[in-house]
């Protein structure tokens, strides 16, 4: 049954990286969830580390709205998914607000999943280094797709109230509202590295402060009554909300499933090293009648107990190679699994721990390969092909993926690869061997729910 979104919702953008996407969405949402409201937080493409400042400042799972990786279909009830129940949803975007995946026009921008959810834009300027030419550059991002309804402006990065006067006496022959104004804050910054911001996981305590004076400075700056309305202005939706029991749901005469099978332990790598998971996973999992405990491979020394597959997900292991290392009871414990024929799941830092080696500290030997940091980044979405069968998929099953990295691999592929991708180069990529699935590819099952149905399956029956 098609239904409307009754949901007000906001979506922030920016003409680039680096503007404040990220201090804007986070502190209205802390701000907003600070007033009693029930806020959903969202982010457009894959990353994973801003869903969790955006987790913290609400209290909810931040989750991921990527057309590229899901398909545009599936943004909406994506969304209307994690939205459920929700007061207000803020959906902080990506890149700049046009910045979409490489060679395919609008596609995952900003701009183009604004456009699927009918939400209104709130583009943050950053304004350190202008005074009128921020008429011209707002005109042209709010003139460029007629599509897209850019609702207001936040000034960030202001220096002085005279730089305000400027901005605003500027803005006014656009006609688009100034919603907000922020002076420079060095205390809501957030630290990085090689892959972006530092995960909320590593740097609890500070990062609660950070989000905290987020709050305090949009609170301050920005006219939260204002975008509340703007964003009681978006569209409704038709469509219905995701529901991971109906993705997985097989047909009535699948011969795999029983009523009386048994509900297998699926572990799911968590603590520090391994922050990266899409929220759908584990609630696919679950759906296909799992029972899904997470462990961390930086504490735990045994798995959980009657585990049949393990998932370990994407992260910073060289970060943690040494502390990782020294679990020699947990390694072992991998590595037995494996040799028992059971099902692993593994993506990116996953891959890395299941290794002989990485920068030298020894991992779980599941692989026979190695892993050492580079100084080169590997980005960016991938078209990708199941080379053979494997607990994942069928081969032939074709996903699409998304790849973040600063390590090599060698080799970068087994006997028997996981994946043929176009990178727009071909090449075979990833590793399966007996029951485990190795590969630096990050994907978001949702866009293929069979994957958590196969991979159940075969935890029942290895």
């Amino acid at each position: 049954m098609v239904t409307s979104s009754p949901i007000p919702r906001l979506v922030i953008a920016a003409p680039s990286s680096r503007s404040g996407k990220t201090t804007v969405a986070t502190g209205l949402m802390a701000a907003f969830a600070g007033r009693g409201l029930a806020v959903s937080p969202h982010k457009v493409g894959p990353d994973y580390i801003d869903p969790g400042y955006h987790a913290l400042a609400t209290g909810r799972v931040g989750r991921n709205l990527d057309a590229y990786l899901c398909g545009p279909e599936l943004v909406g009830p994506l969304f209307l998914h994690g939205a459920r129940g929700c007061d207000l949803a803020v959906v902080e975007g990506v890149m700049g607000m046009y910045d979409g995946a490489a060679g395919e026009g609008e596609l995952a921008s900003t701009a183009h999943v604004a456009k699927l959810l009918r939400a209104p834009v709130v583009l943050v300027v950053d304004a350190s280094s202008q005074s009128r030419s921020v008429a011209a550059l707002v005109h042209g991002f709010v003139s460029w797709d007629p599509e897209v309804r850019v609702g207001g402006v936040i000034l960030n990065k202001v220096a002085s109230d005279r730089h305000e006067e400027l901005l605003r006496e500027a803005l006014d022959q656009v006609g688009v509202p100034v919603l907000g104004v922020l002076r420079r804050a060095p205390q809501v910054d957030t630290p990085s590295r090689h892959l972006g911001l530092v995960p909320v996981a590593e740097r609890r305590a500070a990062a609660v402060e950070a989000v905290t004076a987020m709050a305090a400075q949009v609170a301050e700056g920005c006219d939260l009554e204002a975008l509340l309305g703007l964003a009681r202005t978006a569209g409704a939706l038709s469509s219905t909300a995701w529901d991971a029991a109906e993705a997985v749901s097989p047909p009535a005469h699948d011969p795999t499933r029983s009523a009386g099978s048994t509900k297998p332990t699926v572990a799911v790598a968590g603590g520090s090293a391994f922050t990266f998971s899409y929220a759908e996973h584990a609630e696919l999992l679950a759906a296909a009648g799992a029972d899904v405990v997470p462990f961390d491979p930086l504490r735990d020394e045994e798995l959980p107990e009657g585990t049949s597959g393990l998932v370990i997900g994407g992260g910073f292991p060289e970060v943690y190679a040494a502390e990782l290392s020294a679990n020699e009871s947990l390694r072992k414990a991998v590595a037995g699994l494996a040799n028992s024929g059971a099902p692993l799941a593994a993506e990116c830092a996953g891959l890395l721990y299941l290794c002989r080696d990485l920068d030298g500290q020894p991992m779980c030997g599941v692989l026979d390969a190695g892993a050492r940091m580079t100084e080169r980044l590997t980005l960016g979405y991938r078209d990708a092909v199941a080379v053979g069968d494997s607990v994942l998929a069928a081969a032939g099953t074709r996903m699409r993926g998304h790849e973040f990295h600063r390590t090599v691999v060698e080799p970068g592929s087994g006997a028997d690869p996981a994946w043929g991708v176009r990178t727009p180069r071909r090449r075979v990529e990833g590793f399966v061997r007996r029951g485990v699935h190795a590969s630096y590819l990050h994907t978001h099952w949702a866009s293929r729910p069979g994957v958590a149905l196969r991979f159940v399956e075969r935890c029942r029956t290895s």
